[in-house]
């Protein structure tokens, strides 16, 4: 090891490069203006594969955004994994908010602020740069590698499901690493055990064909962002519940050993609440807040809009007005059904005078959990103790990664979760931020992974 990060300490400034460069491009991948930029992030993660010495690294279409592959497969009787990772992100609205620019990398107090940089350019870059060191120090890596990136995992790996049943082949392995993931805090090392699924809608009121003055036509015809508000607020009860019609259908009773393994989770929730700058929690009754973090479904608006947000006033009754839903589901909630029940629950609640759509996001992510004996997630808290000194917690994932799942369906395959992103760096959020010390930390532990792998037996 002590080979490996004196290699890693004399390339500490040309790695932070290459990620300053790998986080300016714009890679938004719901805003179809920066299609060409997700796809140039593509050839970016092909030329850092091919740099590291994997030479058979391409960038690979699909109905949407394309994906990269590569492979390493020249140690027999080892194991094989593969790792994954995404290149696209979010847009960085509001830009107001951000203290510098989010496709600008800017470095201040150990942390590289920039859109991706945690989530996941920051995190997937790290894998690459082992593969690399292996290959320079070494001549080869301990264990067979594929790696898959993909450039839609922002948009809930719409088309990933496609490419990954037509080349099961290709990406056969013994479970995947994924790079995308989080850790929980900075000074408790965690693996995680399970993600919760998501679904997404937009909902869309229009009222009169143009904007018409509220003085001339107010008390006269329906205020589109009035009925938009009244159908938001039947979404919950009074108990924070959501009111869909069948929503809790699936949802099963939390099982004994759950609430024991949540409730023996260090957890503050009043530093919890200082950090993000809330004041009280809320949700669900009845559930603690980690609970309903991981364990129970949720029914988010993400995004409303409509009418004149500039300074000042305007006298306006808008013709439209639009809100944006997101879900967070668990075991055995099913994405599509979930959102028909959403849409035909909202359908019904439309007032007159207003003509309502309700339009359903493509993808979504059914929840995913690995098995708790699974021996490539040991061998995940034993480096993260080796490498921290700390031992790690298991924890669930309120938030949804779409492939594990797919990658249990189509492939067999089990994910175990190796990002060196921590939660509070404000991915989705202005100024988002990756540690520089995380990055070191995550060049060490996928070290010692894969040099451990190499003797696992991962019979179970």
């Amino acid at each position: 090891m002590a080979a490996f990060e004196a290699w890693y300490e004399t390339r500490r400034g040309v790695i932070l490069d290459e990620l300053s460069a790998f986080v300016r491009i714009p890679s938004v991948s719901t805003d179809p203006k920066h299609a060409s930029d997700v796809a140039r992030a593509a050839d970016f993660v092909a030329g850092e594969l091919k740099e590291a010495g994997i030479d058979d690294a391409k960038v690979r279409p699909t109905e949407g955004h394309p994906a990269v592959t590569a492979s390493w497969k020249k140690a027999p009787g080892k194991p094989t994994v593969l790792v994954y990772g995404h290149f696209d992100v979010q847009p960085p609205d509001p830009l107001a908010a951000w203290t510098s620019d989010p496709f600008e990398p800017t470095e201040r107090d150990g942390r590289l602020y920039a859109r991706g940089a945690s989530d996941d350019k920051g995190p997937m870059l790290i894998p690459i740069k082992v593969a690399e060191a292996f290959l320079r120090l070494e001549g080869a890596l301990p264990v067979n590698v594929v790696f898959l990136f993909e450039g839609e995992e922002e948009i809930s790996s719409a088309h990933l499901e496609a490419f990954v049943a037509a080349n099961r082949g290709e990406l056969a392995a013994d479970f995947v690493l994924s790079a995308d993931g989080a850790q929980w805090r900075t000074d408790l090392p965690s693996v995680i055990t399970g993600c919760r699924g998501g679904c997404a809608l937009e909902i869309s009121v229009r009222g009169a064909a143009k904007d018409l003055h509220s003085g001339r036509h107010g008390g006269a015809v329906a205020n589109p962002i009035q009925a938009l508000a009244r159908i938001l607020a039947r979404l919950h009860d009074d108990n924070g519940r959501v009111a869909v019609p069948g929503f809790y259908d699936r949802v099963a009773a939390l099982a004994p050993a759950d609430l024991d393994a949540v409730a023996k989770i260090p957890f503050d929730e009043d530093a919890y609440l200082r950090s993000v700058g809330a004041t009280k929690s809320v949700g669900e009754a009845g559930y603690t807040f980690l609970q309903r973090n991981w364990l129970r479904p949720t029914l988010e608006f993400s995004g409303v809009s409509g009418g004149y947000a500039g300074p000042g006033k305007k006298t306006v009754i808008p013709a439209f007005a639009n809100a944006k839903i997101t879900c967070r589901l668990v075991p055995d909630q099913r994405p599509r059904e979930i959102a028909e029940q959403i849409a035909a629950y909202v359908r019904s609640l439309a007032p007159p005078g207003v003509k309502l759509d309700v339009g359903i996001e493509p993808g979504g992510a059914a929840p995913y959990a690995v098995a708790a004996d699974h021996p490539a997630l040991a061998l995940a808290e034993e480096v993260l103790l080796e490498v921290t000194g700390v031992r790690p917690v298991r924890v669930r994932m309120g938030a949804s990664l779409p492939v594990a799942e797919i990658f249990k369906r189509e492939l067999g395959l089990d994910t175990i979760f190796f990002s060196f992103a921590t939660s509070d760096e404000d991915y989705h959020a202005p100024n988002e931020f990756f540690r520089l010390s995380s990055l070191q930390l995550g060049l060490k532990a996928w070290t010692a992974y894969l040099r451990r792998l190499a003797n696992l037996n991962l019979a179970r």
